[in-house]
């Protein structure tokens, strides 16, 4: 079954493209940020890079980084990715490719206490937007 590109599921839904997109890692990037980052094992096994809109990234924090005490955030402009190599498919934007430095507009690292939860540390939060 062919994925509708990006493109096309905004222009039939009364939705807009989020400004910027989301990349959860477990450890901090490269500095200097690589000029590609490397594929964590589930993105290489999926064939894309799973990514996140400004709300989905707590409750994806919560979901798959329970263990974590830190997590760095990419903040990635969404407009740069709108092509056939980004889909959305489960509501979540799949970049079908790569990503690096070039694309990257700011990183930002969030710690947590063990009785708190992502969403508690990340709610608060004007970067994500």
């Amino acid at each position: 079954m062919h994925s509708p590109s990006l493109n096309w599921l905004f222009k039939m839904s009364s939705e807009s493209p989020p400004k910027y997109i989301y990349k959860i890692i477990p450890s901090p990037p490269e500095d200097p940020f690589p000029k590609e980052l490397p594929l964590s094992e589930l993105d290489r096994n999926d064939g894309f890079v799973h990514l996140s809109t400004s709300s989905q990234v707590p409750k994806t924090a919560d979901l798959f980084f329970t263990k974590a005490s830190s997590l760095w955030i990419i903040k990635l402009e969404y407009a740069q990715f709108a092509t056939d190599s980004m889909k959305w498919e489960g509501g979540y934007p799949h970049l079908y490719g790569n990503f690096g430095a070039k694309n990257v507009d700011s990183v930002e690292k969030f710690i947590r206490e063990q009785d708190q939860t992502w969403g508690q540390v990340m709610e608060k939060s004007s970067w994500l937007q």
